[in-house]
């Protein structure tokens, strides 16, 4: 099935939009039920956030799995898009399009005085570091989801009826909004554009699917591990920056 012959927000698409609409919701109960019910049992009711975060999304990610199922089988037996080795060859090559549109989006930022630094990324970082396990969730079952959801079913829409350029812009502009983080939609933006690129690169959403995993596994990881060492180097840049500036 070419990208282009989709049906415009099929049936089954539009129960998996309700299904991730759903599950981000699902927090504003679930969390305060968890953590009451951990109370009761004599637990840390803290750990409702991560508990819940896991919960939500691997159910959320079962249900979609299982509505495409008959999808995910008929495209192991299609020809169209590209070859194994050639997708291979692109899933590698996002993620450094993804690191360098992030970098570059970042930059620019700065110079229009946006904060370095994601208020949404560090929230992930202390969820993670009071439940490692919540890696799971910002670094595989999330961009599996937002990859389904923004790239083949909102973008894949939108491409059907739009060029690429305007297609990719909306659907990613959605997906900054997404994060709950406006001052970065910039940010979010280029990296919903660059994985958007790599699907209709390659007409298989697996591609973006890798680029956007190892991505944030690479950015969760590094910011976890070389947290203090990272904030001593964004200091440094923002004093070269400043410092060059002054003769600009």
């Amino acid at each position: 099935m070419k990208l282009k012959e989709i049906t415009i927000l099929k049936k089954e698409y539009g129960i998996i939009l309700i299904v991730y609409i759903c599950m981000q919701l699902s927090s504003f109960v679930g969390v305060p039920l968890l953590a009451t019910i951990l109370k009761w049992f004599g637990k840390n009711p803290g750990l409702a956030v991560p508990y819940w975060l896991i919960l939500s999304f691997s159910i959320a990610l079962l249900i979609v799995l299982y509505i495409l199922r008959k999808e995910i089988y008929t495209a192991r037996f299609e020809r169209d898009g590209s070859s194994f080795g050639v997708s291979i060859i692109w899933a590698i090559m996002g993620v450094f399009l993804a690191l360098f549109a992030q970098s570059l989006a970042a930059n620019i930022e700065h110079r229009l005085g946006v904060p370095m630094g994601s208020e949404n990324t560090q929230q992930i970082l202390k969820i993670i570091n009071s439940y490692p396990l919540a890696i799971l969730v910002s670094s595989v079952i999330g961009p599996i989801l937002e990859e389904i959801v923004f790239r083949k079913i909102l973008f894949g829409a939108l491409y059907q009826r739009f060029p690429f350029f305007i297609s990719a812009l909306i659907s990613s502009v959605i997906f900054a909004l997404a994060h709950m983080d406006p001052e970065h939609v910039l940010l979010y933006s280029a990296i919903g554009f660059t994985f958007a690129f790599l699907y209709v690169k390659t007409k298989h959403i697996i591609v973006p699917i890798f680029a956007h995993v190892t991505m944030n596994t690479m950015v969760v990881l590094i910011q976890s591990v070389y947290r203090d060492d990272l904030g001593i180097l964004i200091r440094d840049a923002q004093s070269v920056q400043n410092f060059i500036g002054g003769f600009l």
